[in-house]
């Protein structure tokens, strides 16, 4: 397959509204006893890097690794945990970061799981979103961009692990 990309989300624009994600965290979670940020791998590495050097108050990072979509464009509904968190997260305040939520499946299970873990308190970030394909309803505190259902690629976003590296967000399109 070869690709044609096409720019949805400039690099200036991503930089500009994780700096305004970051200054809206930060105003629920300053001042709260060290939050953990827990990204969501691989995807979230690019975002999860910016938004932290972007925060302004101490915290620690954590990665959770989990796996729906095994090198396909669709999710396959079924959530794999491929990697746990090395740190308790009991009692502590938590917040998953999030590359993309699409159908919603992905993080209404994330959320159920740390849940049952008993965290003080519990947010989602993520950075984009597309209401239009969810199939679950699930509750995401902070949302970097509304995006169209559309396959997309960059800024950590990958497919086939192509593409992680673009510093925009594009859609992928496959041409013959």
């Amino acid at each position: 397959m070869e690709a044609n990309l096409e720019a949805l989300i400039t690099e200036n624009c991503l930089q500009k509204r994780v700096a305004e994600l970051a200054s809206e965290i930060g105003a629920d979670l300053s001042g709260v006893e060290v939050p953990i940020l827990v990204g969501v791998l691989k995807g979230c590495v690019y975002f999860l890097t910016d938004l932290s050097r972007a925060l302004s108050f101490d915290h620690q990072i954590e990665f959770i690794q989990i796996s729906t979509y095994s090198g396909q464009k669709s999710s396959s509904g079924i959530v794999q945990i491929r990697k746990d968190l090395d740190t308790n997260i009991e009692g502590r305040n938590v917040l998953i970061v999030e590359d993309i939520v699409d159908t919603g499946v992905t993080l209404a299970y994330l959320r159920e799981w740390f849940v049952s873990r008993k965290p003080k308190s519990l947010r989602i970030v993520s950075l984009l979103s597309k209401t239009e394909s969810r199939v679950v309803d699930v509750q995401v505190e902070y949302v970097g961009f509304e995006i169209p259902n559309e396959f997309v690629v960059g800024y950590g976003l990958d497919f086939g692990e192509r593409y992680r590296n673009l510093p925009y967000i594009a859609i992928l399109r496959e041409t013959r």
